[in-house]
């Protein structure tokens, strides 16, 4: 996300979201508060808590503010799946003091790696153990914005444009092997004038490189997506990491991005608009097959549930957009808006048949789909003191329950808590709008 954009639309309070210093701003303006750290030494503490709360009982909020008036609710539910959820916060682990900016689950390892500032912590998911940190020796990169696997490799995104490349030794180690672009990369392309492109007055770099930080990271097929702030998407080829393709996809930062098991690529920008790219049959470029335009603010978050056929959309408009696919098009359509949050959207994860929103006022809410196509506020995931930034979801093996998962959701405030969430039997009698 940048600055301008959440300075002017976004709902939340200096407080809770931007504090940052005049000296820093004048710098970089695009830096957020979560951008802007102290490094002091790292200290790993965990808590664990067993009080439970149902999600029937902390549901009965105040209607929520109207955004995007001219967006139907999609959020009434047909009796026969309307379920109670119960959930529990199992632990909190503070790797530092320090905003965590994204989370990643490595299910092979089963490992779950959190972002703080520059560095990358690892922990155990069966018992929570702190088992290593990473990128502790250069703070330049700047904070870490995105973590991502692939081809047994764990890939971090950083404030200064790069992307870093990392390999797990035998001592479970994290051992860095390669940045992108690549000095091989590098050194096919700095010769010829024509490899170098504008980015702002008066300087020029390689079209491989991202002009400013990169902001996610998607994996799909072989490829990885990188978008960046530099209101460009690029595509990387996992087997040698050669950069193959650069695209200018918004007139602002692009802040999210989602690849579906076809290959076509969502992207969300400070701009306020979702394009959808693909490759035309015999192509080798992606092209731009449709623009989504109905959120009035800037685009933080998309998720695609399992199939790709619904996209959602988090932007600082406070609203959830939800787009499905048309029958007689290659693109989405909106179909509807989930409101509930106070503030903007920050992060959303699709797991299973469930949809998880973090939110800069501080909570996450758990959505259901129900066989009518409307959803239901499951239920309000409360603790952090301030924004939740990332969130991820896995099974839960430990619990007797069908459907059980652990979601963990990491804050601004530093923490990572833990959450148990348990489905439980339907709710007999009269049905109340969840809001």
């Amino acid at each position: 996300m940048r600055v301008r954009s959440l300075l002017t639309v976004c709902t939340f309070t200096t407080h809770d979201y931007m504090i940052a210093s005049t000296e820093i701003r004048q710098s970089h303006p695009k830096f957020l508060a979560s951008d802007i750290c102290s490094y002091p030494e790292m200290s790993v503490s965990l808590s664990i808590s067993g009080e439970t709360s149902y999600g029937s009982s902390s549901l009965h909020s105040n209607l929520s503010l109207q955004t995007l008036p001219s967006v139907p609710s999609l959020q009434k539910l047909s009796p026969e799946t309307l379920l109670s959820v119960s959930h529990v916060c199992v632990a909190t682990l503070k790797p530092r003091p320090v905003h965590i900016s994204c989370l990643a689950v490595a299910v092979a390892a089963d490992s779950l790696y959190a972002a703080s500032g520059n560095q990358i912590h690892v922990f155990d998911l069966k018992n929570y153990a702190h088992l290593d940190t990473f990128n502790t020796d250069d703070s330049s990169s700047g904070s870490v914005k995105s973590v991502a696997f692939c081809d047994g490799k764990i890939l971090s995104s950083h404030q200064n444009g790069k992307i870093r490349v990392w390999q797990m030794t035998i001592s479970k180690r994290h051992q860095l092997v390669a940045t992108l672009p690549t000095v091989n990369d590098r050194l096919r392309h700095f010769m010829l004038p024509k490899n170098y492109v504008s980015v702002r007055r008066h300087k020029k770099q390689l079209w491989i490189d991202h002009a400013d930080a990169v902001s996610s990271l998607s994996v799909s097929d072989g490829f990885i997506c990188s978008v960046s702030w530099d209101k460009c998407f690029k595509i990387w080829r996992s087997s040698d990491l050669r950069c193959l393709e650069s695209v200018k996809a918004h007139q602002d930062a692009v802040n999210a991005v989602a690849i579906s098991g076809t290959g076509t690529i969502y992207t969300g920008s400070a701009d306020c608009l979702i394009k959808v790219w693909a490759k035309p049959s015999g192509e080798k470029r992606h092209a731009l097959v449709a623009t989504l335009e109905k959120h009035k603010s800037a685009v933080n978050a998309l998720a695609l549930n399992s199939d790709g056929s619904i996209l959602f959309s988090g932007a600082c408009d406070r609203s959830i957009l939800v787009w499905e696919r048309e029958d007689s098009a290659n693109h989405m359509v909106v179909t509807g808006a989930l409101r509930g949050h106070s503030k903007a959207i920050l992060c959303l994860i699709s797991f299973s048949d469930l949809l998880l929103s973090g939110s800069a006022d501080r909570t996450v809410r758990i959505w259901q789909r129900g066989s009518d196509g409307r959803y239901c506020c499951l239920s309000i995931l409360k603790g952090h003191k301030k924004p939740v930034k990332a969130l991820v979801a896995v099974p839960d093996s430990e619990w007797k329950t069908a459907g059980a998962i652990r979601v963990f959701s990491g804050s601004l405030d530093g923490e990572i808590k833990v959450w148990q969430v348990s489905p439980s039997t339907h709710i007999n009698g009269p049905l109340t709008q969840i809001f």
